[in-house]
């Protein structure tokens, strides 16, 4: 192997380990992978990379960034071993892309603000992906995405060609039925109904997460990691006690829970 070690490496050197990593005398476990066997790990990285920046730490986010980089090469190479394209290939697109949907800074359209920009943004990405419909933009929400996101996505993009509640009060109102439906439903023990309900419930808090301007995914995230703090130091006070969790009565069990859930008594 003829490979130059560096104090600091680029781009380039990373596309060559890469090359190598793959190649034949290089790794195993690399020449084994395709596309589906390594999916997984594109959108690990990507959440590990959202991960860095809710904790607003550098060190962690570069390290990360570099991994979800590493994943885009990866593939590439696999894709330039098949004759197909290759990473030139891919930022020359993206580039191009990005030129074509900033006209207000390559091209003559002017625009007052960045709301401005969104709206242009939008229509551009509608006529460059042939999405002639208002369907078509609703189906184009990737299924894969995480339900939350895909929900808050799929509600703006209905709300953009006027289809859509107007303000917060309707948004409400609407979550404030599907929670009244849902209570009817387990109470008559409606299984399918209950499905269907609590479905319609989480969807409303994605629609009205447009209104009061907070991200669904990331609230419920945090709210989970808040539940996780809560529920360690509830259980290092049970075991400072002498106890286990398993060991507590009903009642107190009940009392530590909502505590850890932060509702008052």
């Amino acid at each position: 192997m003829n490979f130059e070690f560096k104090d600091k490496y680029d781009i380039n050197d990373l596309l060559e380990v890469t090359a190598i990593l793959r190649g034949e005398n290089g790794c195993v476990w690399d020449r084994e992978q395709d596309h589906k066997s390594i999916r997984q790990n594109v959108l690990e990285e990507t959440y590990e990379v959202m991960e860095a920046i809710d904790r607003d730490d550098p060190a962690m986010l570069r390290e990360e960034l570099g991994d979800l980089l590493f994943q885009a090469v990866f593939h590439c190479q696999i894709e330039n071993e098949r004759g197909r394209f290759d990473f030139d290939d891919v930022c020359d697109e993206v580039t191009k892309k990005m030129i074509y949907r900033h006209p207000h800074v390559f091209g003559d359209t002017s625009v007052k603000n960045s709301d401005e920009v969104l709206v242009n943004w939008e229509k551009l990405k509608k006529a460059s992906k042939n999405q002639d419909t208002a369907s078509s933009a609703l189906e184009s929400v990737p299924a894969i995405l995480p339900a939350l996101m895909r929900g808050q996505k799929v509600a703006k993009r209905s709300s953009d060609v006027g289809l859509g509640f107007r303000d917060t009060e309707q948004a409400m109102d609407w979550l404030r039925s599907n929670v009244k439906e849902l209570e009817l439903s387990i109470l008559d023990k409606k299984d399918d109904d209950i499905e269907d309900i609590f479905g319609e419930l989480l969807f409303a808090c994605c629609i009205l997460s447009r209104f009061i301007k907070k991200d669904s995914e990331k609230a419920l995230t945090f709210a989970i990691n808040k539940f996780i703090i809560r529920f360690r130091d509830i259980e290092q006070s049970i075991i400072s006690d002498g106890k286990k969790p398993d060991e507590l009565s009903e009642e107190e069990a009940d009392k530590l829970f909502r505590t850890a859930i932060g509702q008052s008594e």
